[in-house]
């Protein structure tokens, strides 16, 4: 068993991986799993970065008395953020080093009290530093990214940015901790997944905490979760600037909900007008079997996002009502979209997704196919035009062209 990866001399990484719990957050799909990355740095003080879930705190353990010896205590733990996949283990590391004082800032400290009784919490400011010995540490707070209390911490001596959950994703690291030892394209989808699901609600704190490090020479930058990026620290931190500005690439995402296939038509005839409007990149959900957290992920990638179900009890299809929820929750912006649907008796979906269209300010484009029971050629026709409309749009939006077939 390796006890502790270094990072830099004296800085290790003593986190875990996570391959057993089915849901984060009891919400989202973590089939590939997830990290709890922890940092401990010894100097003549030695300070703990962080700790992990509970669930995996007896090798935790192991790996810090190892690193320590007999002898050493730890001096600090220093919580960047309190949430219990990342402090969990605080009550039992408090008492294998009762002697450790808990640094954290104001909201830190009454958070970490009603969670676990730890009232002795070291405050620190904004911009506070605190020495270790030849290593001091920084700390800037950066509320709501994506809890009140959330701060990151950075060691000034090697320029390591241990930011909490900003710049980490969701996925197990599976041999190699750094960004030149693993595949950056397979953990990509993954870090996008957990930006979106997790963070991208707050993406104007997201880019007020890039603002408040931006004159910070960060030459390591170590997150709670997910890959340690060492080689290049920018790219990570110029994804969630691109993703917490909502731009987004040419691609187009449709999301339709069928109960006996009618509408399933529908968005098949969609999907074929995107593709002959010359958009390649299209990201068809079924959303009654493929979870909202891949078509969240999906639609904060893409410019376009055409919606499909039929009407439930006068009201939109059960799943999408429930996407539409989340989308709004998330306060997706800047997006385009198409609405197709049928009815039997009685209609409601469209007036449904209009008002998610309406209510979050998003542009929509012509034409709106509703279908009674099942869609007519023409009302086909329909579809595959929306589809054409779309790809114009998007194609339109990554050459700077008009905007064809829009209605605000």
């Amino acid at each position: 068993m390796q006890y502790g990866i270094p990072i830099v001399k004296d800085v290790c990484w003593v986190g875990v991986n996570d391959r057993r719990t089915p849901l984060f957050e009891g919400l989202w799909p973590i089939p590939r799993g997830v990290s709890y990355n922890s940092y401990l740095i010894r100097d003549e003080k030695v300070a703990l970065i962080d700790t992990v879930k509970d669930l995996s705190v007896n090798g935790y353990l192991r790996k810090l008395k190892h690193l320590l010896g007999p002898d050493r205590q730890i001096d600090y733990l220093i919580v960047n953020h309190l949430e219990p996949d990342h402090s969990g283990a605080i009550p039992i590391v408090k008492r294998v080093f009762p002697d450790m004082q808990v640094v954290g800032n104001k909201k830190t400290a009454e958070f970490v009290n009603h969670l676990y009784g730890v009232k002795d919490t070291r405050v620190v400011e904004d911009g506070e530093e605190l020495a270790l010995g030849r290593r001091k540490l920084k700390f800037f707070l950066t509320p709501m990214v994506h809890w009140p209390e959330t701060m990151m911490t950075y060691e000034t001596v090697d320029g390591v940015l241990f930011s909490g959950d900003a710049f980490g994703g969701f996925g197990t690291l599976e041999g190699g901790i750094f960004d030149d030892e693993v595949d950056i394209q397979y953990y990509e989808d993954e870090i996008l997944r957990y930006f979106s699901n997790i963070v991208g609600k707050y993406s104007p704190m997201v880019q007020k905490a890039i603002a408040k490090v931006s004159g910070v020479d960060i030459r390591v930058v170590a997150s709670t979760h997910g890959p340690i990026w060492r080689t290049d620290p920018k790219y990570i931190i110029r994804l969630y600037d691109r993703w917490s500005r909502q731009e987004t690439e040419p691609g187009v995402v449709v999301a339709f909900g069928s109960m006996y296939g009618a509408t399933e038509k529908m968005a098949e005839a969609v999907e074929r007008g995107v593709a002959d409007g010359g958009v390649k990149t299209i990201r068809a959900h079924n959303i009654s079997d493929s979870h909202a957290s891949y078509v969240i992920r999906d639609a904060w990638r893409y410019q376009g996002l055409i919606l499909g179900c039929p009407t439930y009890d006068a009201r939109v299809f059960p799943p999408m009502e429930d996407l539409l929820r989340l989308l709004s929750g998330k306060r997706l912006m800047n997006r385009t979209v198409g609405l197709f649907s049928s009815y039997g008796w009685s209609g409601g979906a469209v007036k449904g997704m209009k008002q998610f269209v309406e209510e979050n300010k998003l542009e929509l484009i012509e034409p709106v196919v509703d279908a009674r029971f099942a869609a007519t050629p023409e009302q086909i026709e329909q579809c595959h035009a929306l589809g054409r409309a779309m790809a114009a749009r998007v194609r339109g939006a990554e050459g700077g062209g008009a905007r064809p077939g829009l209605r605000t």
